[in-house]
């Protein structure tokens, strides 16, 4: 048996933000990131309509990049403290994310991060608060998904949190909070979404529901993330409903080790953080080439390939072109195809911020960690310690993919 969820409401369109005012009930606390929206003045209209709605309001704001579980703990005693009937939150996927964790611990203060970590393991939630998301980045779909990325900075390890429960009741989709995106953020926030939807379509739990919606999202983004980031804000509204899809599929179908990899190697490293769409990014034409071993996996890249109008007269041949296709889009949007030219923002260096030293230090360890993510189970090709050891070494350098 298979099992499908999404939000029970799912707003969408320019002014979508307005939904706010109907929502029911008595106080809500916005948790927010570093400040862009409030700059935008999104958030004054989010305020304003929940007041309208008859609700108080309090603010939690300054959610770091790759929320940490401090972060998520803090949150979580405000709300108690508060006892909001919905948690709402809105920008990019770090303070959804976070949010998402601070109404565990709301609601089961007793709780601890160690208990969560362990996949569908959460207790039951909506027993103090229903949850509202609304998306200012066009990538990480959390609006619409089961899942949450939490950071132990002590321990140097991004957490993927993944359950039904926190799944959101409410997700608005309003394009006009994307069109304030930069352009690197465009990029990087762009190749998750894409890397999403093509986990997604050859993950082991794939099926009839989340087929559609991956292979019409990776055309959208295919079509329209170049001319987002260039500043075509038609396309950056298109790209912003092509997240939300990839993210409806992935939620469903759950994804595989370009995402493990990227978890575990997004804290590993002194020198800064590898930006997580970015990582992707660098990782994904790696991993289609190792899958692609996998003749399920090779075939459906190939269905993929087809679908976005690549040439090739053999499975071997599409492969290669989504391959090459996928670099190409890399490079069109500055971002580097190797983390040995991975430089401060995710965008293409002589040298890396990554130490090469420490890198292949850590290697053994980073490989066992990546195995060991929740993503790596519905991967349709599963590594040995030897071969993500040779896997991470090849998208520091890259190397060609032969094993």
């Amino acid at each position: 048996m298979g099992r499908f969820t999404l939000p029970r409401d799912l707003y969408h369109g320019k002014g979508a933000l307005a939904e706010l005012k109907n929502l029911k009930g008595e106080r809500a606390i916005l948790v927010l990131g570093g400040g862009s929206m409030k700059r935008a003045g999104f958030v004054d209209r989010a305020v304003g309509y929940l007041k309208e709605a008859g609700m108080e309001v309090k603010l939690f704001e300054n959610v770091e990049p790759d929320p940490s579980v401090e972060t998520v703990m803090k949150g979580a005693a405000m709300m108690r403290e508060f006892q909001p009937d919905w948690i709402i939150s809105m920008g990019g996927g770090s303070p959804i994310d976070a949010a998402k964790a601070m109404w565990v611990f709301y609601e089961y203060p007793e709780t601890s991060f160690e208990a969560i970590i362990q996949p569908f393991s959460f207790p039951t939630l909506r027993q103090k608060a229903k949850f509202c998301a609304i998306p200012s980045t066009s990538g990480t779909a959390t609006e619409v998904t089961a899942f949450s990325v939490i950071t132990d900075y002590a321990k140097g390890i991004k957490y993927p949190l993944a359950d039904f429960n926190i799944t959101p009741d409410v997700a608005i989709v309003d394009p006009d909070l994307a069109e304030t995106m930069p352009a690197k953020l465009t990029a990087h926030t762009g190749m998750d979404a894409m890397t999403h939807a093509v986990e997604a379509y050859v993950s082991t739990m794939h099926c009839n529901y989340t087929d559609p919606l991956a292979l019409h999202a990776i055309k959208m983004i295919h079509e329209n993330l170049k001319k987002s980031y260039d500043g075509d804000m038609a396309a950056r509204d298109a790209m912003h409903d092509a997240q939300c899809l990839a993210g409806m599929a992935f939620s469903n179908a759950l994804l595989g080790i370009v995402h493990s990899m990227a978890h575990k190697t997004g804290a590993a490293f002194t020198g800064g953080h590898i930006i997580h769409g970015a990582a992707n990014a660098m990782y994904l034409p790696k991993v289609i080439k190792y899958n692609s071993k996998n003749a399920e996996a090779a075939e459906r890249y190939a269905d993929i390939a087809r679908f976005i109008g690549l040439k090739g007269k053999t499975t071997a041949e599409l492969v290669d072109a989504l391959i090459k296709e996928l670099r190409h889009m890399n490079d069109e949007l500055n971002i580097p195809q190797s983390i040995k030219n991975y430089g401060e923002g995710g965008v293409k260096a002589d040298k890396s911020i990554i130490d090469e030293k420490e890198f292949n230090d850590k290697l053994s360890t980073v490989a066992t960690l990546a195995i060991g993510d929740a993503c790596t189970g519905s991967n349709p090709r599963q590594p040995s310690q030897e071969d993500m050891e040779r896997l991470l070494l090849a998208v520091y350098y890259d190397k060609d993919i032969d094993f």
